[in-house]
């Protein structure tokens, strides 16, 4: 089907202005935390008092507090705690509330989990199919009017679903990850009454039946299986997925590559009979498919009794004193202010999120810093620039980082990042990756269009994501609406494989997006000085709502280099709010009129 400019609002009529497809809603969705639903208690076991321990060391294990809800088989009254998280939860797009919602293996009967904003499902399972919902989990646009392009920042992972009608609905936009899911039937991807959706991650995955992306504009679906694919509208990119489409970019615009270079999947809290435990996934190269296809995955877990279980008021100081002692980090939901960067400096690290554990920068500071050691993990939570600019909001390695991780990588998965939206913030440089090897699986990098504190100065924020280290791999790259380049690779040897960018909506004029001579700051900017680069499936998108007159001259900005490559790239105008004149460096034909036509290049060079 052809989707409507994906910035409108679904009730524009011809003759009514054009809204930003992300407006300020009208009524301020901040829902406060909720109150203890059902609290986790796992038993407490200290951390041991090894030789240079403090003897007041800090504890591991413990309660997970009380926004996380567990739920098994016997437990009375589970649609009506479903239900209650999510009316809480369902529109509160810039709420405080931040809920995981956690279900034993076993089998679940008639159950629709409809998830809300910063609200994570998982199955406590080894494999997904340890966990079995009758039922569904549900992501819909209800509270947008049917619009799905506003739906971020909710997870689903590690359960097996038989859908009540044989499909699932997986409405989604940015943000919003469906990890180690098996659907027993089909799965779509778009609201009821098929309005505009902007999403999406799919990894580790199985879908029996067809998926149907309807109005998705672009998807990307990583080392997975699938029955059957319905359509595509822009980008729908594949790696690894078993039953993908053929590769066939532009029409359809399917971008389609056997195997997924290098993976590692992302950590996940599972039970051990009645123990909590990490499973640490192993990493795979050339990957193609599940890593639980025979019940089991490959890897090594650890117990909880090795993490320290951090709750919202807890301070920078005390994270830091918990890695000293050689303890992980599990961030329970919740908000944390942050007056010190959390500091990870010890190989082997695991500072995993649940429910949306958002973390927030005070006085400028960096939120977090990795040190340039082997096979950190970081997945699963929210950075939220704070008021006063900070130069970075995270650091995987220092300035200069040049150790080879080759052999086992630091990855950085559903980490995500905003500035503004929520209120006021600023920050120089988002995310910048110094460590070689990183991989960065799943990320949306975005200052905010709409909420509060946004404006041109007000959350300003000119640098999305900085690369600087060499053999990076970015697998599911979202980037969007920074002041100059949204991304800047400078190390050598990096690849991409899927990237959605906008520039942002609100420059107020062509002089303030000047960059020297040309029209505008690319949105993927790789440095002159590289030799060797490659990127599969990269789409910008321009929407210059304040000044419709801005032309951009190119989304993609690379040196003319023989080993510097790019297959299947496209620009957009968004009816016809700003024009591109070419895609990448001088190649491609310029956008035009209203038609929100994207243009394409095959192959760059």
């Amino acid at each position: 089907m052809t989707p409507s400019p994906r910035h409108s609002s679904p009730d524009r009529s011809p003759d009514r202005p054009a809204v930003g497809r992300r407006a300020v809603l009208g009524v301020a969705a901040a829902a406060a935390s909720a109150p203890a639903l059902v609290g986790l208690s796992a038993p407490a076991s200290a951390a041991p008092a090894g030789r240079g321990r403090s003897p007041r060391a800090l504890p591991g294990g413990g309660d997970l507090g009380p926004n996380v809800i567990v739920f098994d088989p016997s437990t009375p009254g589970i649609q009506a705690k479903l239900d209650e998280v999510f009316k809480k939860q369902e529109s509160a797009q810039f709420g405080t509330g931040r809920y995981a919602l956690l279900f034993k293996p076993g089998t679940y009967q008639g159950l629709n989990a409809q998830l809300g904003f910063y609200t994570s499902i998982a199955g406590l399972g080894l494999s997904p199919d340890d966990t079995t919902i009758n039922g569904d989990v549900t992501v819909d646009a209800g509270w947008f009017n049917g619009n799905a392009t506003q739906n971020f920042w909710r997870s689903a992972e590690n359960l097996a679903l038989v859908p009540v009608n044989g499909t699932n609905r997986w409405a989604v936009a940015q943000a919003a990850p469906f990890r180690r899911m098996h659907v027993r039937g089909g799965l779509n991807l778009s609201p009821d009454g098929y309005g505009w959706a902007s999403g999406g991650y799919i990894a580790d995955s199985r879908i029996d039946g067809q998926v149907g992306p309807y109005s998705q504009q672009q998807w990307y679906t990583r080392d997975s299986a699938v029955g059957g694919w319905l359509n595509a509208v822009w980008n729908m990119v594949f790696s690894g997925v078993e039953g993908a489409p053929a590769q066939s970019f532009p029409n359809p615009p399917y971008t389609t590559i056997d195997t997924t270079p290098i993976s590692r999947e992302k950590p996940f809290l599972y039970l051990n009979g009645t123990e909590y435990r990490v499973f640490l996934p192993e990493k795979r190269t050339n990957a193609r498919g599940v890593t639980w296809g025979n019940g089991t995955p490959r890897g090594t877990s650890l117990p909880l009794s090795q993490f320290y279980v951090a709750k919202p008021g807890v301070t920078a100081a005390t994270l830091n004193e918990a890695l000293t002692q050689g303890l992980q980090l599990l961030l329970t939901p919740g908000i944390y202010h942050l007056d010190q960067p959390i500091q990870v400096n010890r190989a082997n690290t695991v500072v995993l999120g649940l429910g949306y554990a958002t973390l927030i920068p005070d006085n400028g500071v960096t939120a977090l810093k990795v040190a340039d050691v082997d096979g950190v993990r970081l997945a699963g939570f929210l950075i939220d620039a704070g008021p006063v600019n900070s130069a970075t909001l995270l650091e995987v390695g220092p300035q200069g980082a040049s150790a080879d991780h080759s052999a086992n990588p630091t990855t950085v998965q559903d980490v995500f990042i905003r500035i503004g939206g929520a209120g006021p913030g600023k920050a120089t440089t988002s995310m910048v990756i110094n460590s070689r090897h990183t991989i960065v699986d799943h990320t949306w990098v975005w200052r905010a269009d709409h909420g509060d504190g946004v404006g041109w100065e007000t959350n300003r924020a000119d640098y999305g994501v900085r690369v600087n280290g060499d053999d990076v791999l970015a697998t599911g790259l979202f980037v969007e609406h920074f002041n100059k380049y949204d991304v800047q690779w400078f190390g050598q040897r990096g690849r991409t494989i899927f990237f959605q960018n906008e520039k942002a909506y609100d420059a107020p004029n062509q002089a303030a997006i000047q960059n020297g001579s040309l029209k505008g700051y690319a949105a993927y900017k790789v440095a002159d000085s590289v030799t060797t680069h490659e990127g599969w499936g990269l789409g910008s998108y321009c929407y210059y709502n304040v000044d419709p007159s801005i032309v951009q001259h190119h989304g993609f900005a690379a040196p003319n280099a023989p080993g510097v490559k790019f297959h299947n790239l496209l620009v957009v105008s968004l009816g016809g709010n700003g024009q591109y004149e070419r895609v990448i460096n001088d190649t491609g034909s310029p956008t035009s009129g209203t038609s929100t036509v994207p243009s394409t290049v095959v192959s760059y060079p």
